[in-house]
């Protein structure tokens, strides 16, 4: 049976490219797409928010599914069946013109993103850990930022052929489709190897995993403000269009990398560490993107936000899945929620911040603010040398 199995490397890339298309471009690539939608539909900063939290409401509520033992077994359908959604989803943007059908297509394209990210983690870090190739786990968490980059690749093109917001949306889906047949050939019958029939154990009553759960929320909160504004922060200082999509391919760029680049600072440090200093990091980018004028602010805030996000991301689901090992599912399910929690209240505490104040530095610094907080509690939490 196991020779049937794809090598760890193609079920990585597998990963990475369900990733690239799940949250590079199901999830993200509003951010480059909203100040349009901003100004051609005559959205407000509060609406804006409510559209994003709408998908990550979704995401929380896909997460929390995902816990069951009712998808047991059912892993590889539901994360193609996710990419699919996602495909979908993202082209009816494009068609849709209203807040309310905005706000449903973002909640159910949240939900297949969860999916997506759940199952397909759960069926590449199984293989991995079964082959002994746990360091291919920075190649499929690459994808989101291979999905961001390739998304501002595409909003440049479309900037300099003067297309409108609903262009971007249709070729996103495009790219989704080409991404879906992708993953569905690499992955072939493949399911999971977690090794454990049925549900999981409940997970153990530990402080520092209890820690780890509300810092991630934190970190959901934090980190989201930018993700979700960085694009609109520009706009509003009246940095063209070309940078706009500049600056969100620096931060998919610097995504790439990241997971692999911070593994290597956990192992010299310390995984909580590691996640403490990714935190401050991020502050750093949250606070530059509306502190320091001119071109270098937005850029430096989109690679330092690019370059931390998604490897805290991954440090913040190792550190879970350390401190439950009997149960790798049911902690992703829980951490991803905890994480959805916080970007679900996230843009909508910043939009209505920006709309209040006219701009997103508040929002901003109270954002890098609850980032100080997470990381904070993950080196609070990590377990006392003898």
């Amino acid at each position: 049976m196991k020779a049937a199995s794809p090598s760890p490397l193609r079920l990585a890339f597998a990963g990475m490219i369900a990733l690239a298309v799940a949250m590079g471009i199901g999830r993200f690539v509003y951010t480059p797409i909203l100040p349009g939608m901003m100004e051609e539909l005559g959205l407000s900063p509060a609406d804006a928010g409510w559209i994003a939290s709408a998908n990550y409401l979704g995401y929380l509520i896909g997460a929390l599914a995902a816990i069951g033992g009712w998808a047991h077994g059912r892993e590889r359908l539901l994360m193609l069946a996710g990419l699919a959604a996602t495909a979908v989803l993202t082209g009816l943007m494009g068609l849709a013109g209203t807040m309310a059908a905005f706000l449903v297509i973002r909640f159910l394209a949240g939900l297949a993103s969860a999916f997506v990210l759940v199952f397909m983690s759960s069926i590449v870090f199984g293989h991995l850990a079964a082959t002994s190739r746990n360091d291919l786990q920075a190649l499929h968490f690459g994808g989101v930022g291979l999905g961001i980059a390739a998304s501002s690749a595409l909003m440049a093109i479309l900037v300099t052929g003067h297309a409108g917001w609903p262009a971007g949306w249709f070729w996103s889906a495009v790219i989704s489709v080409c991404g879906f047949a992708v993953v569905a050939l690499l992955v072939g019958s493949t399911a999971t190897a977690n090794g454990a029939d049925g549900r999981e154990p409940a997970l153990p009553k530990d402080r520092s995993l209890m820690k780890i759960i509300v810092a991630y929320g934190l970190f959901g909160f934090g980190y989201i403000v930018t993700a979700t504004f960085l694009v609109a922060i520009v706009r509003q200082g009246g940095g063209g269009r070309v940078f706009e999509a500049v600056v969100w391919m620096v931060t998919g760029l610097a995504g790439i990398p990241s997971v692999w680049l911070w593994q290597k600072i956990a192992g010299k440090i310390g995984l909580y560490q590691a996640y403490a200093f990714g935190c401050l990091v991020e502050v750093v980018g949250v606070t530059a993107s509306v502190a320091v004028g001119g071109h270098i602010g937005p850029l430096l805030g989109g690679f330092l936000l690019g370059g931390t996000f998604i490897a805290i991301t991954a440090l913040g689901l190792q550190a879970g899945r350390q401190l439950a090992p009997q149960a790798p599912r049911r902690i992703l399910a829980l951490m991803t929620a905890s994480f959805g929690l916080g970007q679900i209240i996230g843009p909508i505490v910043a939009g209505l911040l920006a709309q209040a104040s006219g701009d997103f530095f508040l929002a901003s610094i109270l954002a890098a603010a609850v980032l100080l907080v997470s990381g904070a509690i993950t080196w609070s939490a990590a377990p006392k040398s003898p």
